[in-house]
């Protein structure tokens, strides 16, 4: 664990950097080009459910994000970040628990999701003990478990009331990793998990280990009533090998539960995001994060740092391209599918399908050499567009313009040392319009329900397509919602009322549909039991095909 790491967990905010220029190592580039195999991809052998990527605001530690900068972290345009997931602290003190409110609020208005992590309980729950060498070693009081859960539950419905729903909220940040804040046991851990979790009122996040160590998971994963209680298994990455990023454990155990990357930065916090070609490492650890761990989230340490995504001038850094490569375009909801995870040496690919048939390519190429590299979509026939972006030494998720895919089949040109993200709408005969998103044909709207419940809420995704041939100024969309359902906040529309029918309107960034243009709009909501969908959407009075 990096030095400036531990004086954080310390509360020592350290001094800012400047504008960083982009740092380049020393190399010699081959000029050759090399040939691949052919990366196939297949949109029917899905894989995790992607939740998101993003990044943690510490205002404590590190002073809050601003206004323009919430906006660059949490955007999805050019020159933004994209990020899906927003994890903020759990302060121990009542007093602090608005510390990150605004940031947070801003986040859940662009769509985002936010989770938290507490690193100490309330003072007057803890005591010291001694840990071989420390003798202040933290820990929570064995008859303060009931009253740490409450806690929890304290602090989410705090945030709630203040405009921000949790998605979720972990036991403890790194129990394992507990210098400067508590320690857990893995026994301890299980305890909680057994015995208070189930009274926790939003999702419940256990064990975050620092370096994703199986010891302190496998007794939950071992145990069924730990197990139900447990919502998310969130691991840290720090120092992880790529051998151990793999939980069969987990695979076989963990059906309904999910996975996430919940910190780590990478490769290292000495350096400048902006030092080129180091910056790949980025890329290469996010696919393998999510082609050989099936992390379903992906989230960096601070958002705002020198060595983070985005610089201390507001500016994205290199690193922070790289998960914009991801980010911006792997939304919540899509779906990891199969892909050729490496067709050459040094290259990395990995890929994702929408609800709406749009399929995202992530390729890295860590070589010195350009590759020629033909990607083939199986079972696609027909033509389609794909748009694509570029991140090398001298460009940041440059826009390439757009190509045609034959019958699911391009050949393109991966740069020496760069990342590329491409996106294309595939369908199984005919053309399909340009992608980001892509629509079908038709002449009306079309509408994808996700829906995500657990014991007493839920989320909703909603992917509003025009297949129509007119573009569509201003839009509202009607739906009936089942009964015992209401909502309590909602992102890319403004939703009312909030339970019956419903209309969602549109908001001032997403307004014009353009023909064969998709939109994704969402919320959360709590239900009495009743989980079902609604049957039936209508779009400025039009019926809807429900897909």
């Amino acid at each position: 664990m990096s030095s400036e790491r531990r004086l954080l967990s310390r509360r020592a905010v350290l001094t800012t950097m400047g504008a960083l220029p982009v740092l380049t190592a020393t190399s010699v580039v081959v000029a050759s080009e090399a040939a691949a195999a052919t990366a196939v991809i297949n949109p029917s052998a899905q894989r995790q459910t992607i939740r998101g990527f993003g990044g943690m605001a510490h205002a404590a530690w590190i002073g809050d994000l601003t206004a323009a900068q919430r906006d660059t972290a949490f955007g999805v345009g050019e020159g933004r970040l994209g990020f899906s997931v927003l994890r903020i602290p759990v302060p121990e003190n009542q007093a602090d628990w608005n510390r990150d409110a605004a940031t947070a609020r801003r986040a859940v208005e662009l769509g985002a999701t936010v989770i938290a992590s507490p690193w100490n309980p309330p003072a007057s729950m803890v005591e010291t003990f001694v840990r071989g060498s420390q003798t202040n070693a933290k820990r929570l009081r064995s008859n303060m478990y009931g009253a740490y859960a409450q806690h929890l539950n304290d602090f989410s419905t705090h945030l709630r009331n203040n405009g921000v729903n949790l998605y979720g909220i972990s036991v403890q940040n790194e129990p394992d990793y507990a210098h400067d804040w508590t320690w857990w046991t893995p026994a301890e851990i299980l305890r909680f998990m057994r015995e208070n979790a189930g009274s926790i009122n939003t999702r419940v996040i256990a064990p975050e280990s620092f370096q994703y160590l199986k010891n302190i998971s496998d007794p939950i994963l071992d145990d069924s009533a730990a197990l139900a209680n447990m919502d998310i298994l969130g691991a840290h990455l720090y120092g992880t090998s790529y051998a151990n990023f793999p939980y069969p454990l987990f695979k076989q155990r963990g059906a309904g539960k999910e996975l996430w990357m919940t910190e780590v930065y990478h490769p290292n916090s000495n350096d400048s995001a902006d030092l080129w070609p180091q910056a790949l490492d980025v890329g290469e650890h996010i696919h393998r994060a999510m082609v050989e761990a099936e992390f379903q989230a992906y989230i960096w340490w601070y958002i705002r740092r020198s060595y983070g995504p985005m610089r201390e001038d507001g500016q994205i850094s290199k690193r922070g391209a790289m998960m914009a490569h991801f980010a911006r375009f792997v939304r919540p909801g899509y779906v990891r599918i199969d892909a050729t995870a490496n067709p050459a040496s040094n290259v990395y690919v990995s890929a994702y399908r929408g609800s709406d048939s749009t399929v995202v390519i992530v390729a890295v190429n860590k070589g010195a050499s350009s590759v020629s590299q033909q990607f083939t979509v199986a079972n696609s026939t027909g033509s389609s567009n794909v748009s694509s972006w570029l991140t090398d030494g001298s460009r940041n998720v440059a826009p390439q313009g757009t190509t045609t895919m034959s019958n699911g089949s391009l050949t393109v040109t991966l740069h020496a040392r760069s990342v590329m993200t491409f996106v294309t709408g595939v369908s199984s005969g005919g053309p399909s319009p340009t992608p980001t998103p892509t629509g079908g044909t038709g002449t009306g709207p079309r509408v994808a329900y996700t829906m995500n419940s657990w014991n007493n809420g839920f989320t909703a995704n909603i992917s509003i397509t025009n297949t129509g041939t007119s573009t569509i100024n201003g839009w509202t969309l009607v739906f009936t919602l089942p009964s015992g359902q209401s909502i309590t906040s909602g992102w890319n529309a403004t939703y009312t009322p909030s339970s019956g029918q419903v209309s969602a309107r549109n908001v001032s960034h997403n307004a014009t549909l353009a023909p064969g243009a998709t939109i994704d709009i969402g919320f959360q909501a709590t239900h009495t039991g009743n989980t079902a969908e609604p049957t039936a959407f209508t779009l400025n009075g039009i019926p809807c095909t429900v897909a």
